[in-house]
């Protein structure tokens, strides 16, 4: 049963504050530590604010040893109500910047308010006093926390972070998802039209077009994630990577495989054309897009590549 925070003594206030402000200060630790490959200068604020909740601690403990022992109870935030339940940080995509300083902009609105409220519980008188003097701390803590707002930011500062920002982005979705969606769209066009031409039937040839999808998109799923830890690259996580890339191999193998979903075979062999046209502009776009190749460089290098295995299918089939 969670306790509530009205029926605490005042050692069990000062116990709480004593885990809170570890459970911070390894928060701070942390969300410094993923950013600080990237994002160095967010990551000295949050240092600067992980040593202030370490000093928070030590002025909380040495009150608590002067007046009631060494002996701290264990209590945590967890076992009294009326506390926000944090979740854990996300182990396969870890948060960006925006993200965290959110996070610790509500961190620090919690604080305040807990050593205000505590203060105003408590009739001792050095507790009272400490407390209050943290929740006035706290309150400027959340003040600096809104100093690391993106539009409080010199320009030159947000105009890198949003440079690094794309660059995972790039790194870690478009990469991954551009490599499966263009093996997806270009490997399975030969097994999916030499199927259709050899047996000019839909259903038969919709069925090849779904396995080939299928198994390319497991065969590049696991290779993707099998490439690199992304420990030095800066890739992400191995599974995310390889979900990403199995998922868009995938939609792009089974995009000009379900036209064959139509009864008529002309009907559906111009329709999946058609998709497959699409796809290739598509793939060029995102090259354009993020890549920074040339629109018309991209769309050659992927159009002849597609035409090649589309020829391919074709005279497979016919033979």
């Amino acid at each position: 049963m969670r306790r509530r925070f009205k029926d605490l003594s005042a050692p069990e206030v000062l116990a709480l504050a004593i885990s809170a402000e570890e459970e911070d200060a390894r928060l701070y630790q942390e969300f410094a530590r993923l950013l600080r490959p990237r994002f160095p200068k967010a990551a000295i604020a949050l240092d600067g604010m992980r040593d202030e909740e370490d000093g928070h601690r030590h002025r909380l403990i040495e009150l608590f040893q002067r007046k009631y022992g060494n002996e701290i109870p264990l209590l945590r935030r967890d076992h009294v109500r009326g506390f926000v339940r944090r979740e854990p940080i996300r182990s396969l995509r870890p948060p960006g910047p925006d993200e965290i300083r959110r996070h610790v902009a509500l961190m620090e609105l919690e604080a305040e308010r807990f050593y205000m409220r505590a203060a105003d519980e408590t009739t001792d008188a050095d507790v009272r006093q400490l407390l209050g003097d943290l929740a006035a701390e706290e309150r400027r803590h959340e003040e600096r926390s809104a100093a690391l707002d993106p539009s409080r930011q010199p320009a030159a500062d947000r105009e890198e972070e949003a440079r690094m920002q794309r660059q995972l982005f790039v790194l870690q979705v478009v990469q991954p998802g551009l490599a499966g969606l263009m093996d997806g769209s270009v490997s399975t066009l030969a097994p999916l039209f030499a199927a259709a031409f050899a047996t000019h039937q839909t259903w038969e040839t919709f069925l090849v077009g779904l396995a080939a999808s299928v198994g390319a998109g497991i065969s590049m799923g696991f290779a993707e994630a099998l490439s690199d830890d992304g420990s030095l690259t800066g890739r992400g996580h191995p599974f995310l990577r390889g979900v990403i890339c199995g998922l868009m191999t995938f939609l792009g193998g089974v995009g000009h495989a379900l036209p064959f979903l139509i009864p008529h075979f002309r009907t559906a062999q111009t329709v999946a054309t058609a998709v497959v046209a699409l796809e290739l502009l598509v793939i060029a776009w995102i090259r354009n897009r993020y890549m920074d190749t040339p629109f018309l460089a991209a769309a050659f290098q992927v159009v002849v590549g597609g035409i090649l295995v589309f020829i391919a299918g074709i005279l497979i089939g016919s033979a």
